[in-house]
């Protein structure tokens, strides 16, 4: 088609004649379809700092291997910063992700509750309080009935997960605890509860309660063995 119009064209000019306004339907080239914007890939929601479940470690035989492997994991909650301020290795709490010193400058006492005129509960009552007209990282204050510092014999600020393991299993540092009493500790004390409901402008520790204290079964149950380091 397009030859003959060329040709039409070429007989009108050679004859002399005044070339009309003719219009000619040309065969166009079908328009190239636009683009398809390939499927990206689904993003993983999985949270990467989540507690696995103790069924994630059947796979490892060895069970000393499994047991240390577990406590392992429980690390992400132990050594968060939401659990560390709690366990300073000085008389002074600390706080915020950065593991600050605690503003006020307060002290441990001689009871883990502070000194007379500033107390724990001075502050900080049985409940998470919001406050106002503060920073963006210090929207509460936080509250537990039982609002204290771990004792200095628990203090793991700076150690190795392993020391905190051996640690954790000495009874005369842990307050005579026996394996299944600090099982029972991690899946029901209120004030380790507290790490997974820190209050508004905190970053709570991974998992929850339940996963952590279900770990520290499991992990009990393999022979409560530690890592080296």
């Amino acid at each position: 088609m397009r030859n003959a119009t060329r040709l039409v064209r070429a007989l009108v000019v050679a004859s002399g004649l005044a070339l009309p306004t003719i219009a000619f339907s040309q065969d166009r080239a079908p328009e190239a379809p636009a683009p398809s914007t390939p499927a990206l890939p689904e993003q993983d929601q999985t949270d990467q700092n989540a507690l696995k479940p103790v069924s994630a470690f059947d796979g490892i035989r060895d069970e000393a291997a499994r047991s240390i492997a577990i406590f392992e994991e429980t690390g992400k909650v132990l050594l968060h910063p939401r659990c560390v301020n709690c366990h300073p290795a000085g008389d002074r709490p600390l706080q915020g992700m950065d593991m600050h010193l605690h503003q006020p400058p307060v002290q441990r006492g001689d009871a883990n509750f502070g000194v007379p005129g500033m107390m724990c509960n001075t502050c900080h009552g049985p409940n998470n309080v919001p406050v106002v007209a503060q920073t963006e990282d210090i929207r509460s204050i936080p509250g537990n009935p039982n609002w204290h510092l771990a004792p200095i014999e628990m203090a793991w600020q700076g150690r190795s997960l392993g020391d905190i393991c051996r640690q954790i299993k000495d009874l005369d540092r842990n307050g005579g605890k026996t394996l299944a009493e600090l099982v029972d500790h991690m899946a029901n004390d209120d004030l380790v509860g507290w790490g997974w409901n820190p209050g508004e402008g905190r970053e709570p520790v991974p998992g929850t309660q339940e996963q952590f204290g279900e770990l520290y079964k499991a992990w009990a149950a393999t022979g409560a063995h530690c890592p080296d380091s």
